[in-house]
This record gives structure tokens, C-alpha cells and sequence, in this order.
């Protein structure tokens, strides 16, 4: 998914030479920090709303030009990229250019959000398992294996490293809802299943553990 594929145009852009006080209107309005700024319909900037309000709003843009947030996004980059700069940068939107510089839109964060979601398979049916695994014992072909031999296939699996502990979060996005053959696998060959969502047909060690934590928070 490439950003110029979940950018949003008719947004708000203001010119090098309107007022601040426009700029805090529509900052206001859209309850945005952030607005791009162009000049001739190139891009110059992006303008800070905090750093708008100890400014003469009768002042232009121009006068604080020294000032101006000089991120973007390119159109054809994957849309991680975006994301990384918003969160890097701590931006409520991205400016989104062409390769010639000119504003094609943004991607907020709603816009990120929802591409993520996609990116996970938010939209498509199936169970969702999570494993807690000892980084040098992690296989993806073992993992890939295991599932299919319980006539599933993996949609999606995304991995994170957790400091604290050195081990490797997997998550696991499955073709099927009814997961419970699937977990029983994974515990079987001594896999830690931290989560997991779907239907499951009978109840597994996780499944008893979390109903005895209920009955002992009804005490």
C-alpha cells in the first residue's frame, strides 16, 4: 500500500502569505497542530500551531518561515514510511508531495489507522493468535507448519522485539475462526500462547485460566 493510495485531498493548505490568524481558524476548526504550507503551489513547510500563538495574528506565515517543519512523505514510498515520520517527528498529519514537490494531499492519523487495519487483514474473517518466543528458537517454517497441519494457512504474522525480555511477540492472523486445534498444536510442541481470538469449539488450559480469574474477580 503506497501513500498515494490512502492520501486525502481538499484539505486545508495555507500559502506562504495568509495571515496567522487564518491559521489558527482552520487549525481549530479541523482540531489539527499541524497545516501544510505552500508557495506557488510547491511545498514549503509544515506550520505548528504552538508555534502560531505567542505570534501577531495579523503577521503572515512568512514571518515564521524559519520555523517551518521541513518533513513529507513521497507519493510512491510504502505507507509505513508515513507513519514512521509522523511518530518520529510527533505530527497530526503528513504532507504527502510529487516528485516534483508539489502538495498531492496528507494522511493523517485516522488515515493511518485505518491503513493499518487493512495492512493486518482487519477486514477479513479468521482467528488471531499471539506467541511469546525465545528469539534464537523462533522458525517461521515450524510456525507455518504447525498451522497447516491443522488445514489453516497464515494472512498475515507481524513480529515485535520485546526488550525486556529478549523474546519475540508473534502475531498471528489465521484463515480460519475456529482456532482451537490450532492452539492445542502450538501448546502441545511447547509454544507460550499469550492470546488468542476466534471460535473455539472446547475448552483449552488458557481458556480454564481466564475463567478462573473471572470467578475470583466475582468474589
Amino acid at each position: 500500500m503506497l501513500n498515494n493510495q490512502i492520501l486525502r485531498t481538499g484539505f486545508p493548505v495555507l500559502h506562504l502569505y495568509d495571515k496567522i490568524s487564518l491559521a489558527l481558524s482552520l487549525m481549530e476548526d479541523f482540531e489539527i497542530q499541524h497545516l501544510p504550507v505552500t508557495d506557488n503551489e510547491i511545498y514549503v513547510g509544515m506550520v505548528r500551531k504552538a508555534d502560531l500563538l505567542d505570534t501577531y495574528e495579523d503577521l503572515t506565515i512568512a514571518a515564521l518561515q524559519d520555523l517551518l517543519i521541513k518533513v513529507f512523505a513521497k507519493s510512491d514510498d510504502y505507507f509505513l514510511t508515513a507513519l514512521q515520520l509522523l511518530k518520529e517527528h510527533h505530527l497530526s498529519l503528513i504532507p504527502v508531495l510529487s516528485e516534483k514537490g508539489e502538495l498531492l494531499g496528507i494522511i493523517n492519523q485516522e488515515d493511518l489507522l485505518s491503513a493499518i487495519y487493512n495492512f493486518m487483514g482487519g477486514d477479513e474473517p479468521g482467528g488471531l493468535i499471539v506467541l511469546e518466543i525465545d528469539k534464537r528458537h523462533f522458525s517461521f517454517g515450524e510456525i507455518c507448519r504447525l498451522i497447516e497441519t491443522n488445514d489453516a494457512m497464515i494472512m498475515q504474522l507481524n513480529t515485535t522485539f520485546l526488550k525486556d525480555t529478549g523474546k519475540v511477540l508473534a502475531t498471528i492472523k489465521i484463515n480460519k475462526t475456529e482456532i482451537s486445534d490450532i492452539v492445542a498444536t502450538f501448546q502441545r510442541y511447547d509454544y507460550e500462547v499469550k492470546y488468542y481470538f476466534g471460535e473455539e469449539q472446547y475448552n483449552n488450559e488458557l481458556k480454564d485460566n481466564y475463567h478462573h480469574l473471572m470467578n475470583y474477580l466475582n468474589i
